[in-house]
C-alpha cells in the first residue's frame, strides 16, 4: 500500500515523481485554516496536470437536502476554498453548477447551505441545470452502457453546458441507504441526469458507472475535493448521525477518491458494487493497495460507520426497487401516479424526520468549531 506523508513544502516533487499511478491526497485540516488546506489538498493530488486552464470549469456543488445538515451537502468553505486555489493557480474561467431534484429546490438549497453567500463573495457565475438557460440535448454514449440505455430508450440526455468542460465534484464522506457510501461518482447522477433520475434507482450501481463512462467522454479533465471537516454516518444522504473528522479528501481518479473515502468509513471498496464495477471497466482505480495516498497515513484509519442502516422512507423505496413489490415500480415510480413518493419523501423527511431528530442534531452541531464556521458565512 503506497501511503505517503508529505507536507505542502514537497508536494511538487511527490507529484512529479508519480506518473502513471493514481494519487489521491488526505489532508487533516481546521476552521482556521481549510482554504489554505483545500488548496494543499487539491495540488498534493496534481490538479494542473488533471485540468486545462484554456476551458470552462465547472465546479458540481452537491445538493442533498434544501436544509442545512452536516455532511449532507457540499459546505461553503470547500466551495469557497476550491474557487480561491484554481483562481490562484490560474483557472480564471470558474461556473457553478446546481441541479434541483424531485424533492429538493436548488435555489432553496443554495441559499440555506450557504453557497449562495459564497457565489456573491467570490462573485462566481452559477448555472442551475434545471433551468433556463440550461437545455438538456441527446447524447449517445461511445462506452457500452450497462444500463442507461435500456433505462432510457428514447435516449440519454446531459446538460448542453457539460461537454468539452472540465468539472471538479465537491461532494461529502457520507454514507447512503442505497449505495453504502456517496462520493466524488454519485456526484454525476444529480446534474448528468435530468428529473428522470430516480428511474435508475433499481440499478443505481451500473448507473454510477456509466456516468462515469460518459464524464470521461464529454469532459477534458475531471477532478473531485471531497469534504470530510463533518462526516455522516447512518442512513444517509440526510438522515444521519454527524462526526467532525477534520479531513479533506481530492484525487483526479473519481473511482479512487470513492475507494479511500469508503475505506476510511471502516468498508471494502471492492465490496461496494459501483466501485468495484468501475475498477474492472477500467475507469479508475479501487485496489487501495496500487493508490499512490499522500497527505496523511489512512493505513490504520477505521471510522467503523455502518452500512445497513435505513429510515422508513428507504425502506419502503427498496420493496420497490429490490423487494415483493418489484412488479409495481412502474406503476408506482415511472407513472403520473409518481407524485405520491415525492409527497411521502418530503412528508418523513422535512416534516417527521427533520422535527424529531434533525433540528436537535442541527443545534449541537452549530455549537461546533465548524458550526460557528458556517454561522459566519
Amino acid at each position: 500500500m503506497a501511503f505517503d506523508n508529505v507536507n505542502s513544502s514537497d508536494n511538487g516533487n511527490k507529484i512529479a515523481a508519480n506518473t502513471g499511478v493514481s494519487t489521491v491526497s488526505v489532508v487533516r485540516t481546521t476552521p482556521n485554516t481549510v482554504l489554505e488546506d483545500v488548496k494543499t489538498s487539491m495540488e498534493l493530488a496534481g490538479v494542473t496536470q488533471c485540468l486545462s486552464k484554456d476551458i470552462e470549469t465547472l465546479l458540481k456543488i452537491n445538493i442533498s437536502w434544501q436544509h442545512w445538515y452536516p455532511a449532507c451537502s457540499t459546505s461553503p468553505w470547500q466551495l469557497e476554498g476550491v474557487i480561491c486555489a484554481l483562481r490562484s493557480l490560474g483557472y480564471e474561467n470558474l461556473v457553478g453548477a446546481h441541479n434541483g431534484t424531485v424533492v429538493v429546490d436548488s435555489y432553496e438549497g443554495e441559499r440555506n447551505n450557504k453557497h449562495k453567500a459564497v457565489q456573491d463573495k467570490c462573485d462566481l457565475p452559477v448555472v442551475h441545470l434545471d433551468t433556463p438557460p440550461n437545455v438538456w440535448v441527446d447524447y449517445k454514449p461511445k462506452a457500452d452502457m450497462l444500463v442507461l440505455d435500456s433505462i432510457f430508450p428514447e435516449g440519454i440526455q446531459i446538460p448542453e453546458t457539460f461537454e468539452g468542460k472540465n468539472i471538479v465534484h465537491l461532494p461529502t464522506m457520507k454514507t447512503h441507504v442505497f449505495t453504502t457510501m456517496t462520493g466524488a461518482m454519485k456526484n454525476a447522477f444529480g446534474g448528468l441526469l435530468h428529473r428522470k433520475r430516480h428511474w435508475t434507482h433499481s440499478v443505481i450501481h451500473e448507473t454510477l458507472v456509466d456516468l462515469l463512462a460518459i464524464q470521461q467522454e464529454i469532459h477534458p479533465g475531471i477532478f473531485a475535493v471531497m469534504d470530510g471537516t463533518f462526516a455522516g454516518d447512518g442512513p444517509g444522504p440526510r438522515a444521519m448521525r454527524w462526526h467532525v473528522k477534520n479531513t479533506l479528501v481530492s484525487s483526479s481518479d473519481q473511482v479512487a477518491i470513492d475507494a479511500v473515502s469508503a475505506y476510511m468509513m471502516g468498508f471494502d471498496p471492492m465490496s461496494i458494487q459501483f466501485i468495484r464495477l468501475a475498477h474492472e471497466r477500467g475507469l479508475g482505480c479501487a485496489d487501495i493497495k496500487a493508490l499512490n495516498i499522500v497527505g496523511e497515513d489512512i493505513e490504520k484509519v477505521n471510522w467503523n460507520f455502518s452500512r445497513a442502516e435505513n429510515t422508513l422512507a428507504s425502506k419502503g423505496q427498496k420493496l420497490i426497487y429490490w423487494g415483493p413489490l418489484k412488479f409495481l415500480e412502474n406503476a408506482l415510480l415511472r407513472s403520473p401516479i409518481v407524485g405520491w413518493a415525492f409527497l411521502a419523501s418530503n412528508l418523513y423527511h422535512n416534516g417527521y424526520w427533520l422535527n424529531t431528530y434533525g433540528k436537535r442534531r442541527i443545534k449541537s452541531a452549530l455549537k461546533t468549531d465548524w458550526g460557528n464556521l458556517f454561522q459566519s458565512y
